[in-house]
Protein backbone atom coordinates (compact mmCIF):
# COMPACT_ATOMS: atom_id res chain seq x y z
CA UNK A 1 0.00 0.00 0.00
CA UNK A 2 1.27 3.26 -0.93
CA UNK A 3 1.26 5.80 1.58
CA UNK A 4 -0.65 8.99 -0.13
CA UNK A 5 -0.60 12.08 1.67
CA UNK A 6 -3.80 13.37 3.02
CA UNK A 7 -5.00 16.24 1.15
CA UNK A 8 -3.99 19.83 1.85
CA UNK A 9 -6.62 21.86 4.32
CA UNK A 10 -5.51 24.76 2.39
CA UNK A 11 -6.86 23.40 -1.06
CA UNK A 12 -10.41 21.23 1.37
CA UNK A 13 -11.15 23.84 3.08
CA UNK A 14 -11.98 26.73 0.75
CA UNK A 15 -15.83 27.91 0.22
CA UNK A 16 -15.99 26.85 -3.17
CA UNK A 17 -14.93 23.55 -3.06
CA UNK A 18 -16.95 22.99 0.04
CA UNK A 19 -19.71 24.24 -1.91
CA UNK A 20 -19.45 21.27 -4.22
CA UNK A 21 -19.11 18.46 -2.00
CA UNK A 22 -20.68 15.73 -2.79
CA UNK A 23 -22.66 12.90 -0.17
CA UNK A 24 -20.60 9.66 0.79
CA UNK A 25 -20.39 6.57 2.46
CA UNK A 26 -19.62 9.09 5.57
CA UNK A 27 -23.16 10.78 5.21
CA UNK A 28 -24.89 10.58 8.57
CA UNK A 29 -28.21 9.20 6.64
CA UNK A 30 -26.39 6.54 5.21
CA UNK A 31 -24.39 5.52 8.20
CA UNK A 32 -27.92 5.32 9.66
CA UNK A 33 -29.83 2.66 7.27
CA UNK A 34 -26.57 0.52 7.49
CA UNK A 35 -27.04 0.37 11.11
CA UNK A 36 -30.75 -0.30 11.41
CA UNK A 37 -30.46 -3.12 8.56
CA UNK A 38 -27.09 -4.43 10.57
CA UNK A 39 -28.42 -4.65 13.84
CA UNK A 40 -31.69 -5.93 12.43
CA UNK A 41 -33.89 -3.25 13.91
CA UNK A 42 -37.79 -4.04 13.93
CA UNK A 43 -40.32 -1.56 13.01
CA UNK A 44 -44.02 -1.10 14.25
CA UNK A 45 -46.30 1.55 13.64
CA UNK A 46 -48.05 1.18 17.24
CA UNK A 47 -50.62 4.18 17.17
CA UNK A 48 -52.86 5.92 14.52
CA UNK A 49 -55.69 7.81 16.11
CA UNK A 50 -55.82 10.42 13.04
CA UNK A 51 -59.85 11.92 12.01
CA UNK A 52 -61.55 12.50 8.78
CA UNK A 53 -60.23 15.99 9.24
CA UNK A 54 -56.26 14.99 9.58
CA UNK A 55 -56.34 15.54 12.92
CA UNK A 56 -54.62 13.79 15.55
CA UNK A 57 -51.46 10.93 16.72
CA UNK A 58 -49.24 8.23 15.68
CA UNK A 59 -46.62 6.78 16.77
CA UNK A 60 -43.96 5.21 15.14
CA UNK A 61 -41.41 2.66 17.10
CA UNK A 62 -38.13 1.28 15.94
CA UNK A 63 -37.08 -1.57 18.54
CA UNK A 64 -33.20 -1.69 18.53
CA UNK A 65 -30.40 -4.82 19.94
CA UNK A 66 -30.58 -2.55 23.16
CA UNK A 67 -33.14 0.45 23.34
CA UNK A 68 -36.54 1.13 21.46
CA UNK A 69 -37.47 4.93 20.14
CA UNK A 70 -40.37 6.13 19.41
CA UNK A 71 -41.64 9.37 16.45
CA UNK A 72 -44.88 10.90 18.36
CA UNK A 73 -46.59 13.06 15.50
CA UNK A 74 -49.33 15.15 15.80
CA UNK A 75 -51.55 15.68 12.96
CA UNK A 76 -53.35 19.46 12.34
CA UNK A 77 -55.80 20.61 9.99
CA UNK A 78 -54.06 23.87 9.31
CA UNK A 79 -55.71 27.09 7.64
CA UNK A 80 -53.26 27.91 3.79
CA UNK A 81 -53.35 31.33 5.56
CA UNK A 82 -51.24 29.69 8.93
CA UNK A 83 -48.54 27.77 6.22
CA UNK A 84 -45.32 29.21 6.73
CA UNK A 85 -41.85 27.73 6.76
CA UNK A 86 -40.36 30.59 8.90
CA UNK A 87 -38.64 30.01 11.93
CA UNK A 88 -41.07 32.40 13.25
CA UNK A 89 -44.11 30.21 12.45
CA UNK A 90 -46.48 28.91 15.26
CA UNK A 91 -48.51 26.23 13.55
CA UNK A 92 -47.82 23.52 11.00
CA UNK A 93 -49.07 20.55 9.51
CA UNK A 94 -47.07 18.34 11.45
CA UNK A 95 -45.28 18.14 14.30
CA UNK A 96 -42.97 15.74 16.10
CA UNK A 97 -40.89 14.84 18.74
CA UNK A 98 -38.28 11.35 19.02
CA UNK A 99 -39.21 9.72 22.21
CA UNK A 100 -36.54 7.44 24.22
CA UNK A 101 -38.01 4.23 24.63
CA UNK A 102 -42.27 3.67 24.06
CA UNK A 103 -44.68 6.31 25.40
CA UNK A 104 -47.37 5.41 27.55
CA UNK A 105 -50.63 7.89 27.10
CA UNK A 106 -49.76 9.94 29.46
CA UNK A 107 -46.94 10.58 27.15
CA UNK A 108 -49.00 11.04 24.74
CA UNK A 109 -50.84 13.40 26.63
CA UNK A 110 -48.57 15.61 28.14
CA UNK A 111 -46.84 16.24 25.11
CA UNK A 112 -49.76 17.24 23.28
CA UNK A 113 -49.92 20.71 24.81
CA UNK A 114 -46.13 21.10 24.11
CA UNK A 115 -45.17 19.24 20.97
CA UNK A 116 -47.75 21.12 18.79
CA UNK A 117 -46.54 24.76 19.70
CA UNK A 118 -43.26 24.02 18.93
CA UNK A 119 -41.15 26.86 20.77
CA UNK A 120 -44.02 27.80 23.23
CA UNK A 121 -44.11 24.87 24.90
CA UNK A 122 -41.15 22.49 26.64
CA UNK A 123 -40.27 18.71 26.80
CA UNK A 124 -38.45 16.81 28.96
CA UNK A 125 -35.02 14.73 29.01
CA UNK A 126 -37.02 11.74 27.51
CA UNK A 127 -37.03 13.79 23.95
CA UNK A 128 -34.58 13.56 22.01
CA UNK A 129 -35.69 16.09 19.20
CA UNK A 130 -38.62 18.30 18.20
CA UNK A 131 -39.42 18.77 14.61
CA UNK A 132 -42.33 20.41 12.40
CA UNK A 133 -42.76 19.91 8.82
CA UNK A 134 -45.58 21.24 6.12
CA UNK A 135 -47.20 19.80 2.93
CA UNK A 136 -46.35 20.51 -0.42
CA UNK A 137 -49.33 21.61 -0.54
CA UNK A 138 -50.11 20.92 -4.53
CA UNK A 139 -48.70 17.47 -4.57
CA UNK A 140 -50.75 16.19 -1.50
CA UNK A 141 -53.89 17.50 -2.93
CA UNK A 142 -52.94 15.45 -6.01
CA UNK A 143 -52.07 12.23 -4.31
CA UNK A 144 -54.98 12.26 -2.33
CA UNK A 145 -57.67 12.84 -4.91
CA UNK A 146 -55.95 10.57 -7.38
CA UNK A 147 -55.63 7.90 -4.61
CA UNK A 148 -59.49 8.34 -3.84
CA UNK A 149 -60.77 8.77 -6.97
CA UNK A 150 -58.88 4.99 -7.58
CA UNK A 151 -55.37 5.59 -9.50
CA UNK A 152 -51.98 6.46 -8.99
CA UNK A 153 -50.62 9.98 -9.08
CA UNK A 154 -48.81 11.26 -12.04
CA UNK A 155 -45.39 9.80 -11.80
CA UNK A 156 -43.50 13.35 -13.22
CA UNK A 157 -45.39 15.40 -10.76
CA UNK A 158 -43.94 13.66 -7.79
CA UNK A 159 -40.56 13.40 -9.89
CA UNK A 160 -40.93 17.11 -9.79
CA UNK A 161 -41.61 17.83 -6.10
CA UNK A 162 -39.90 14.88 -4.85
CA UNK A 163 -41.68 14.78 -0.99
CA UNK A 164 -45.45 15.35 0.51
CA UNK A 165 -44.45 17.18 3.37
CA UNK A 166 -40.86 19.08 3.92
CA UNK A 167 -39.42 20.04 7.40
CA UNK A 168 -38.82 23.20 8.57
CA UNK A 169 -36.72 22.30 11.48
CA UNK A 170 -35.66 19.17 13.45
CA UNK A 171 -33.74 20.27 16.69
CA UNK A 172 -32.14 18.22 19.08
CA UNK A 173 -29.24 18.93 22.13
CA UNK A 174 -30.91 19.78 24.09
CA UNK A 175 -33.39 22.48 22.25
CA UNK A 176 -36.77 23.43 24.34
CA UNK A 177 -35.75 21.14 27.00
CA UNK A 178 -35.07 17.60 25.03
CA UNK A 179 -32.06 15.46 25.80
CA UNK A 180 -28.76 16.96 25.83
CA UNK A 181 -26.38 15.27 23.38
CA UNK A 182 -23.94 13.84 25.89
CA UNK A 183 -26.94 12.10 27.87
CA UNK A 184 -27.20 9.68 24.96
CA UNK A 185 -23.34 9.99 23.49
CA UNK A 186 -22.37 6.93 24.21
CA UNK A 187 -25.21 4.61 23.18
CA UNK A 188 -23.87 2.85 19.67
CA UNK A 189 -26.60 4.32 17.77
CA UNK A 190 -25.68 7.12 18.23
CA UNK A 191 -21.89 7.42 17.83
CA UNK A 192 -21.69 8.97 14.87
CA UNK A 193 -23.59 12.78 14.58
CA UNK A 194 -26.89 13.79 13.73
CA UNK A 195 -28.34 10.05 14.01
CA UNK A 196 -30.96 11.14 16.37
CA UNK A 197 -32.01 13.67 14.01
CA UNK A 198 -31.59 11.39 11.08
CA UNK A 199 -33.69 8.86 12.52
CA UNK A 200 -36.66 11.36 13.15
CA UNK A 201 -36.74 12.15 9.62
CA UNK A 202 -36.62 8.22 8.38
CA UNK A 203 -39.91 7.84 10.48
CA UNK A 204 -41.49 11.20 9.88
CA UNK A 205 -41.35 9.73 6.22
CA UNK A 206 -43.34 6.88 6.90
CA UNK A 207 -45.91 8.95 8.88
CA UNK A 208 -46.21 10.79 6.08
CA UNK A 209 -46.98 8.14 3.84
CA UNK A 210 -49.61 6.86 6.17
CA UNK A 211 -51.07 10.20 6.75
CA UNK A 212 -51.38 10.14 2.80
CA UNK A 213 -53.43 7.06 2.32
CA UNK A 214 -54.97 7.49 5.24
CA UNK A 215 -56.73 11.00 3.93
CA UNK A 216 -57.00 9.25 0.58
CA UNK A 217 -59.41 6.45 2.08
CA UNK A 218 -61.44 9.13 3.88
CA UNK A 219 -62.10 11.03 1.62
CA UNK A 220 -63.11 8.28 -0.91
CA UNK A 221 -64.99 6.47 2.05
CA UNK A 222 -66.83 10.02 2.40
CA UNK A 223 -68.38 9.02 -1.68
CA UNK A 224 -68.77 5.62 -1.10
CA UNK A 225 -65.94 4.74 -3.29
CA UNK A 226 -62.82 2.89 -2.24
CA UNK A 227 -59.46 4.34 -2.69
CA UNK A 228 -56.40 3.23 -4.30
CA UNK A 229 -53.22 2.27 -2.66
CA UNK A 230 -50.32 3.90 -3.09
CA UNK A 231 -48.04 1.67 -5.36
CA UNK A 232 -45.11 1.07 -3.35
CA UNK A 233 -42.43 2.48 -5.83
CA UNK A 234 -44.09 5.55 -6.14
CA UNK A 235 -44.19 5.56 -2.37
CA UNK A 236 -40.29 4.76 -2.27
CA UNK A 237 -39.61 7.53 -4.86
CA UNK A 238 -41.13 10.32 -2.48
CA UNK A 239 -38.35 11.72 0.47
CA UNK A 240 -39.16 14.39 3.44
CA UNK A 241 -38.33 17.92 1.92
CA UNK A 242 -36.51 20.65 3.23
CA UNK A 243 -35.85 24.03 2.63
CA UNK A 244 -32.51 25.30 4.19
CA UNK A 245 -31.82 28.97 5.03
CA UNK A 246 -28.90 30.95 6.61
CA UNK A 247 -29.66 29.61 9.85
CA UNK A 248 -27.67 26.76 9.23
CA UNK A 249 -24.31 28.42 7.41
CA UNK A 250 -23.10 29.65 10.80
CA UNK A 251 -23.09 25.87 12.64
CA UNK A 252 -19.97 25.11 10.57
CA UNK A 253 -18.10 28.49 11.91
CA UNK A 254 -19.49 27.93 15.62
CA UNK A 255 -18.02 24.27 15.74
CA UNK A 256 -15.12 24.04 14.64
CA UNK A 257 -13.75 20.97 16.19
CA UNK A 258 -17.08 18.94 15.08
CA UNK A 259 -16.63 20.19 11.60
CA UNK A 260 -13.14 19.41 11.39
CA UNK A 261 -14.18 15.86 12.58
CA UNK A 262 -16.33 15.53 9.69
CA UNK A 263 -14.15 16.64 7.24
CA UNK A 264 -10.99 14.82 8.07
CA UNK A 265 -13.23 11.56 8.36
CA UNK A 266 -13.95 12.04 4.41
CA UNK A 267 -10.37 13.18 4.13
CA UNK A 268 -8.89 9.74 5.81
CA UNK A 269 -11.07 7.67 3.70
CA UNK A 270 -9.79 8.85 0.05
CA UNK A 271 -6.53 8.90 1.50
CA UNK A 272 -7.46 5.19 2.69
CA UNK A 273 -8.52 4.66 -0.73
CA UNK A 274 -6.33 6.25 -2.71
CA UNK A 275 -3.60 4.04 -1.57
CA UNK A 276 -4.43 0.92 -2.28
CA UNK A 277 -2.23 -0.30 -4.86
CA UNK A 278 -5.02 -2.43 -6.85
CA UNK A 279 -8.45 -2.84 -7.17
CA UNK A 280 -10.13 -6.48 -7.46
CA UNK A 281 -12.36 -7.18 -10.34
CA UNK A 282 -15.81 -7.00 -7.83
CA UNK A 283 -14.47 -3.54 -6.94
CA UNK A 284 -14.33 -1.89 -10.25
CA UNK A 285 -17.37 -3.81 -11.42
CA UNK A 286 -19.43 -1.75 -8.32
CA UNK A 287 -17.47 1.22 -9.40
CA UNK A 288 -18.66 1.28 -12.63
CA UNK A 289 -21.82 0.02 -11.98
CA UNK A 290 -22.48 3.08 -9.63
CA UNK A 291 -21.17 5.68 -11.88
CA UNK A 292 -23.31 4.99 -14.07
CA UNK A 293 -26.61 5.02 -11.39
CA UNK A 294 -24.77 8.20 -10.84
CA UNK A 295 -24.83 9.37 -13.90
CA UNK A 296 -28.54 9.54 -13.98
CA UNK A 297 -29.48 11.22 -10.81
CA UNK A 298 -26.88 14.03 -12.36
CA UNK A 299 -29.02 13.78 -15.55
CA UNK A 300 -32.51 14.51 -13.39
CA UNK A 301 -30.79 17.33 -11.17
CA UNK A 302 -32.50 20.51 -12.04
CA UNK A 303 -32.02 24.04 -10.99
CA UNK A 304 -33.51 27.38 -11.77
CA UNK A 305 -30.32 29.11 -9.81
CA UNK A 306 -27.59 30.78 -12.06
CA UNK A 307 -24.67 29.33 -10.11
CA UNK A 308 -26.23 25.86 -9.79
CA UNK A 309 -27.26 25.77 -13.51
CA UNK A 310 -23.60 26.09 -14.07
CA UNK A 311 -21.72 24.15 -12.09
CA UNK A 312 -24.58 21.33 -13.68
CA UNK A 313 -23.09 21.99 -16.83
CA UNK A 314 -19.65 21.40 -15.83
CA UNK A 315 -20.88 18.24 -14.08
CA UNK A 316 -22.19 17.03 -16.95
CA UNK A 317 -19.30 17.91 -18.81
CA UNK A 318 -17.28 16.22 -16.80
CA UNK A 319 -19.44 13.17 -17.33
CA UNK A 320 -18.42 13.03 -20.36
CA UNK A 321 -14.97 13.13 -19.89
CA UNK A 322 -15.38 10.35 -17.40
CA UNK A 323 -16.20 8.50 -19.58
CA UNK A 324 -13.82 8.78 -22.02
CA UNK A 325 -11.20 8.36 -19.19
CA UNK A 326 -12.87 4.95 -18.18
CA UNK A 327 -13.00 3.85 -21.71
CA UNK A 328 -8.91 4.14 -22.17
CA UNK A 329 -8.48 3.14 -18.23
CA UNK A 330 -9.41 -0.56 -17.02
CA UNK A 331 -8.51 0.59 -13.57
CA UNK A 332 -6.66 -2.58 -13.60
CA UNK A 333 -2.87 -1.17 -12.97
CA UNK A 334 -1.15 0.14 -10.31
CA UNK A 335 -2.90 2.52 -7.79
CA UNK A 336 -6.00 2.92 -9.98
CA UNK A 337 -7.71 5.22 -7.87
CA UNK A 338 -5.00 7.56 -7.07
CA UNK A 339 -4.24 7.67 -10.70
CA UNK A 340 -8.08 8.69 -11.31
CA UNK A 341 -8.03 11.14 -8.10
CA UNK A 342 -5.04 12.74 -9.62
CA UNK A 343 -6.57 13.20 -13.17
CA UNK A 344 -9.46 14.64 -11.87
CA UNK A 345 -7.84 16.74 -10.33
CA UNK A 346 -6.25 18.06 -13.31
CA UNK A 347 -9.00 17.58 -15.73
CA UNK A 348 -12.51 18.33 -13.90
CA UNK A 349 -14.37 21.17 -12.33
CA UNK A 350 -14.55 21.22 -8.58
CA UNK A 351 -17.72 19.81 -8.55
CA UNK A 352 -16.71 16.34 -10.80
CA UNK A 353 -13.03 16.68 -8.76
CA UNK A 354 -15.43 15.90 -5.16
CA UNK A 355 -17.71 13.75 -7.12
CA UNK A 356 -15.13 11.16 -8.12
CA UNK A 357 -13.22 12.03 -4.31
CA UNK A 358 -16.92 10.70 -3.43
CA UNK A 359 -17.24 7.80 -4.97
CA UNK A 360 -13.79 6.32 -5.17
CA UNK A 361 -14.76 5.56 -1.25
CA UNK A 362 -18.37 3.18 -2.47
CA UNK A 363 -16.49 -0.05 -2.91
CA UNK A 364 -14.82 -0.06 0.41
CA UNK A 365 -17.15 0.05 3.69
CA UNK A 366 -14.82 -2.40 5.07
CA UNK A 367 -11.73 0.38 4.76
CA UNK A 368 -13.79 3.83 4.90
CA UNK A 369 -16.72 2.99 7.32
CA UNK A 370 -15.00 2.62 10.51
CA UNK A 371 -14.52 6.58 9.90
CA UNK A 372 -17.94 7.31 10.86
CA UNK A 373 -17.00 6.75 14.38
CA UNK A 374 -14.54 9.23 14.34
CA UNK A 375 -16.99 12.01 13.41
CA UNK A 376 -18.43 13.48 16.34
CA UNK A 377 -16.95 15.84 18.90
CA UNK A 378 -15.88 16.46 23.03
CA UNK A 379 -15.02 19.96 22.48
CA UNK A 380 -14.25 20.52 26.55
CA UNK A 381 -10.63 20.18 26.50
CA UNK A 382 -10.10 21.40 22.77
CA UNK A 383 -11.63 25.17 23.99
CA UNK A 384 -9.23 25.67 26.88
CA UNK A 385 -6.60 28.44 25.65
CA UNK A 386 -2.88 27.20 26.34
CA UNK A 387 -1.35 30.00 27.75
CA UNK A 388 1.94 28.70 27.81
CA UNK A 389 2.23 28.94 24.24
CA UNK A 390 5.02 31.39 23.00
CA UNK A 391 4.16 34.45 20.38
CA UNK A 392 6.37 32.93 18.26
CA UNK A 393 4.62 29.89 17.98
CA UNK A 394 1.19 31.64 17.54
CA UNK A 395 2.61 33.95 14.70
CA UNK A 396 3.53 30.62 13.22
CA UNK A 397 0.35 29.12 13.26
CA UNK A 398 -1.66 31.95 11.84
CA UNK A 399 1.29 32.45 9.15
CA UNK A 400 0.08 29.19 8.18
CA UNK A 401 -3.78 28.47 9.25
CA UNK A 402 -4.36 32.26 7.74
CA UNK A 403 -2.44 33.93 5.41
CA UNK A 404 -4.89 33.79 2.95
CA UNK A 405 -6.50 36.55 5.28
CA UNK A 406 -3.29 38.04 6.89
CA UNK A 407 -2.52 38.50 2.77
CA UNK A 408 -6.26 40.50 2.17
CA UNK A 409 -6.63 44.53 2.76
CA UNK A 410 -9.09 44.54 5.47
CA UNK A 411 -9.89 48.69 5.16
CA UNK A 412 -10.93 47.66 1.47
CA UNK A 413 -14.80 47.90 2.04
CA UNK A 414 -15.33 44.88 -0.65
CA UNK A 415 -13.55 42.91 2.32
CA UNK A 416 -16.02 43.69 4.83
CA UNK A 417 -19.17 44.48 2.69
CA UNK A 418 -21.34 41.97 4.65
CA UNK A 419 -21.87 41.74 8.76
CA UNK A 420 -23.75 38.90 10.23
CA UNK A 421 -26.49 38.96 12.63
CA UNK A 422 -29.50 38.01 14.18
CA UNK A 423 -32.92 39.79 13.23
CA UNK A 424 -35.18 40.58 15.88
CA UNK A 425 -38.33 40.29 14.23
CA UNK A 426 -37.55 36.83 12.30
CA UNK A 427 -35.11 35.29 15.19
CA UNK A 428 -33.03 33.95 12.07
CA UNK A 429 -29.16 34.49 11.42
CA UNK A 430 -29.23 37.40 8.65
CA UNK A 431 -26.41 37.99 6.17
CA UNK A 432 -26.62 42.24 5.74
CA UNK A 433 -25.03 45.14 3.98
CA UNK A 434 -22.51 46.72 6.53
CA UNK A 435 -22.23 50.19 4.47
CA UNK A 436 -26.00 49.84 3.48
CA UNK A 437 -27.77 49.11 6.87
CA UNK A 438 -27.39 50.22 10.92
CA UNK A 439 -26.12 46.51 11.95
CA UNK A 440 -22.54 46.88 12.59
CA UNK A 441 -23.48 47.01 16.48
CA UNK A 442 -25.37 43.56 16.34
CA UNK A 443 -22.83 41.66 14.24
CA UNK A 444 -21.80 38.02 15.38
CA UNK A 445 -18.34 37.05 15.55
CA UNK A 446 -18.37 34.63 12.36
CA UNK A 447 -15.51 36.37 10.34
CA UNK A 448 -12.35 34.36 11.79
CA UNK A 449 -10.48 35.57 9.18
CA UNK A 450 -10.71 39.10 9.46
CA UNK A 451 -9.89 38.80 13.04
CA UNK A 452 -7.42 36.34 12.64
CA UNK A 453 -5.33 39.19 10.81
CA UNK A 454 -6.28 41.69 13.34
CA UNK A 455 -4.51 39.45 15.93
CA UNK A 456 -1.51 38.98 13.97
CA UNK A 457 -0.95 42.79 13.43
CA UNK A 458 -1.90 43.09 17.45
CA UNK A 459 1.21 40.98 17.55
CA UNK A 460 3.72 42.55 15.42
CA UNK A 461 5.87 44.19 18.76
CA UNK A 462 5.67 41.27 20.87
CA UNK A 463 8.92 39.46 21.21
CA UNK A 464 8.68 35.56 20.09
CA UNK A 465 9.66 34.53 23.72
CA UNK A 466 6.83 35.83 25.40
CA UNK A 467 3.69 34.09 26.48
CA UNK A 468 0.12 34.18 25.16
CA UNK A 469 -1.17 34.68 28.77
CA UNK A 470 0.95 37.49 28.86
CA UNK A 471 -0.43 39.16 25.67
CA UNK A 472 -4.19 37.79 26.55
CA UNK A 473 -3.87 40.55 29.63
CA UNK A 474 -2.52 43.23 27.66
CA UNK A 475 -5.09 42.44 24.86
CA UNK A 476 -8.44 40.24 25.62
CA UNK A 477 -10.69 41.26 23.08
CA UNK A 478 -8.48 38.77 20.64
CA UNK A 479 -8.98 35.82 22.96
CA UNK A 480 -11.77 34.18 21.04
CA UNK A 481 -9.92 34.15 17.24
CA UNK A 482 -6.57 33.12 19.42
CA UNK A 483 -8.48 30.02 20.87
CA UNK A 484 -9.81 29.53 17.50
CA UNK A 485 -6.29 29.58 16.09
CA UNK A 486 -5.12 27.14 18.78
CA UNK A 487 -7.76 24.77 17.88
CA UNK A 488 -7.37 24.80 14.49
CA UNK A 489 -3.29 23.99 15.00
CA UNK A 490 -4.64 21.04 16.67
CA UNK A 491 -7.81 20.27 14.41
CA UNK A 492 -6.57 21.41 10.80
CA UNK A 493 -9.56 21.27 9.17
CA UNK A 494 -11.20 23.08 11.76
CA UNK A 495 -11.33 26.39 9.37
CA UNK A 496 -12.82 27.63 6.51
CA UNK A 497 -10.07 29.40 4.99
CA UNK A 498 -12.12 31.92 2.57
CA UNK A 499 -13.64 35.65 3.45
CA UNK A 500 -17.30 35.08 5.47
CA UNK A 501 -17.84 38.96 4.87
CA UNK A 502 -16.93 39.79 1.52
CA UNK A 503 -19.44 41.05 -1.25
CA UNK A 504 -18.35 37.88 -3.13
CA UNK A 505 -19.35 35.50 -0.04
CA UNK A 506 -22.11 32.59 -0.82
CA UNK A 507 -23.52 30.98 1.53
CA UNK A 508 -24.99 28.56 -0.17
CA UNK A 509 -21.61 26.93 -0.36
CA UNK A 510 -21.75 26.30 3.48
CA UNK A 511 -24.90 25.25 3.36
CA UNK A 512 -24.31 22.83 0.84
CA UNK A 513 -21.64 21.18 2.51
CA UNK A 514 -23.43 21.06 6.04
CA UNK A 515 -26.48 19.14 3.86
CA UNK A 516 -23.65 16.76 1.82
CA UNK A 517 -22.70 15.45 5.10
CA UNK A 518 -25.89 14.56 5.84
CA UNK A 519 -26.65 12.46 2.68
CA UNK A 520 -28.94 15.16 0.59
CA UNK A 521 -28.39 15.16 -3.17
CA UNK A 522 -30.31 17.03 -6.02
CA UNK A 523 -29.10 20.43 -4.60
CA UNK A 524 -31.26 23.23 -6.15
CA UNK A 525 -29.99 26.94 -4.47
CA UNK A 526 -33.01 29.27 -4.41
CA UNK A 527 -31.01 31.97 -4.41
CA UNK A 528 -27.27 32.31 -2.59
CA UNK A 529 -28.51 31.93 0.75
CA UNK A 530 -31.22 29.30 0.91
CA UNK A 531 -30.99 25.51 -0.38
CA UNK A 532 -34.02 23.04 -1.40
CA UNK A 533 -32.95 19.82 -0.56
CA UNK A 534 -35.34 16.30 -0.45
CA UNK A 535 -33.86 13.59 2.02
CA UNK A 536 -34.17 9.89 1.82
CA UNK A 537 -35.62 9.72 -1.89
CA UNK A 538 -35.72 6.08 -2.92
CA UNK A 539 -34.28 5.00 0.29
CA UNK A 540 -36.62 1.95 1.33
CA UNK A 541 -39.24 2.16 3.84
CA UNK A 542 -38.54 1.06 8.02
CA UNK A 543 -39.97 -2.45 6.52
CA UNK A 544 -38.17 -3.18 3.53
CA UNK A 545 -34.95 -2.28 5.27
CA UNK A 546 -32.06 -5.15 4.74
CA UNK A 547 -28.27 -5.12 4.23
CA UNK A 548 -29.18 -5.64 0.47
CA UNK A 549 -30.70 -2.20 0.29
CA UNK A 550 -29.92 -0.15 3.39
CA UNK A 551 -26.62 1.47 1.27
CA UNK A 552 -26.98 2.37 -2.40
CA UNK A 553 -30.21 3.83 -2.51
CA UNK A 554 -28.60 7.38 -2.59
CA UNK A 555 -28.30 5.82 -6.24
CA UNK A 556 -31.20 5.41 -8.89
CA UNK A 557 -31.36 2.01 -10.15
CA UNK A 558 -29.92 2.01 -13.38
CA UNK A 559 -31.12 -0.40 -16.61
CA UNK A 560 -27.77 -0.26 -17.92
CA UNK A 561 -26.25 -3.78 -16.97
CA UNK A 562 -22.54 -4.04 -17.34
CA UNK A 563 -21.58 -6.71 -20.18
CA UNK A 564 -19.35 -9.39 -18.29
CA UNK A 565 -15.67 -8.31 -18.95
CA UNK A 566 -16.47 -4.84 -19.76
CA UNK A 567 -14.35 -4.62 -16.20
Amino acid sequence: MTDIPRRDPNLVMRLARLGSIHQSRLSFMRVLTRRLAREGWRFEQTAFAVNDAGEGHAVYTAYGPERAYSLIAYAHDLPPEKRSDRVIADAWDATFTLFDGVPTADDIERLSHNIPVQEAGRVSGTELSVSRANRSVRLWEHVVSNLAEGRQPDVEQIDAVGYLMRTTAVYGSGKLGAADREMIADRPEFTAPFQVEMLSVYLTRWFVLDLVQHMANRRAAANGAEAATLSPDLARSMGIGNSTGLGMAPFLLNHPVLFNNWVAARENAIQAVRSLDAASAEDIVLFRTLVERSKLSIAAWRSEHPIQIEKLAGLRADVTKLDTYLAQNDLKGAAPWDRLYQWAEEALTLEGQEWIASLILEPYGALVDQFAEEMAADNTATFRIAGAMSVGDLRGLLNDIYAWAIGIDWQASENRARAWYVSEEKLEPRLGERFEEPIEEYEQPLAPGRDAAQLYNALAHWPDEAQVAEFLLRHPEHRHVLRRAQIVGRAPYAEIRDNTISDQVLPIDMLRCKLAFFGATQFDPRSDRWVRICMYGNAPLPKELTTENADFWVFPDAETVLEEGVA
